[in-house]
């Protein structure tokens, strides 16, 4: 099921369409892109979802693709699910967070197991497997996108579904 909701108009753009990832469905959210030339970054998000958290901790996994000629920049991460959302770099199996990721131009931001990931500390409720956990998506230059996060079993791994 594919879902959209209006952005704000900002500056005379025309409002951006929010598609909601769902599911193991290939459903995407993407940003609007008023430049057909391609001079602005053009974000797409795809590939979704939450392991079943097990404590007030959860994690979150998704791509952002830019097929724009500019790149952006992903800043901030805000859910309904917890006041204490943030992206985290995984280097040498550490753990680290940091306040933004670079989404190059014609290029992807991957947050996946393993790796770069969204973190949700003190959950206000814990998702059951199932459900979708909503969140927003903040950008450097890109008007912000709302994605559903299907909350899947706890060892999920795309790679091997």
């Amino acid at each position: 099921m594919i879902r959209r909701a209006p952005l704000a108009l900002c500056g005379g753009l025309t409002a951006a369409l929010v598609l909601a990832v769902t599911g193991c469905s290939s459903s995407s959210a993407s940003s609007s892109d008023s430049d057909a030339s391609g001079g602005t970054p053009r974000l797409k998000v795809s590939g979704g979802y939450m392991p079943k958290p097990v404590s007030d901790m959860a994690a979150g996994f998704l791509t952002v693709t830019n097929s724009g000629r500019s790149a952006d920049r992903l800043t901030s991460i805000t859910s309904d699910i917890s006041d204490d959302v943030t992206i985290h770099r995984t280097e040498n199996a550490k753990m680290r967070e940091v306040k933004s990721f670079d989404i190059p131009a014609d290029g992807e931001l991957d947050l996946e197991r393993g790796g770069n990931h969204i973190m949700f500390a003190n959950l206000k409720k814990r998702p059951s497997q199932g459900q979708e956990v909503g969140i927003e998506l903040h950008f450097e230059k890109t008007d912000p996108i709302k994605v559903e996060l299907p909350v899947k079993e706890i060892n999920y791994n795309p790679a091997t579904h």
